[in-house]
């Protein structure tokens, strides 16, 4: 497999509570992350590209959702 190196940018905190791991490979980390999301936005583009469901549609049930949620959290 040919990989491709990618530089990222992480906050100077986190990158000092990650230097208490030197035992971890980060890079492994990210790119299983990377693969995890991936496989995700697939799935979303998949089930969006078959749903019949509109926009307007998808407006509603988000706004029925966050009704529910605070619903519930109060």
């Amino acid at each position: 497999m040919t990989m491709v190196t990618m530089t990222l940018a992480v906050p100077d905190d986190l990158k000092r509570k990650m230097d208490r791991f030197p035992e971890m490979n980060w890079s492994e980390v990210a790119r299983q992350a990377f693969t995890k999301r991936v496989e995700q936005m697939a799935i979303l583009k998949k089930f969006a590209r078959e749903s019949e469901m509109t926009e307007e549609d998808a407006v509603r049930l988000g706004r029925e959702l966050k009704r529910g949620a605070l619903k519930r959290h109060r």
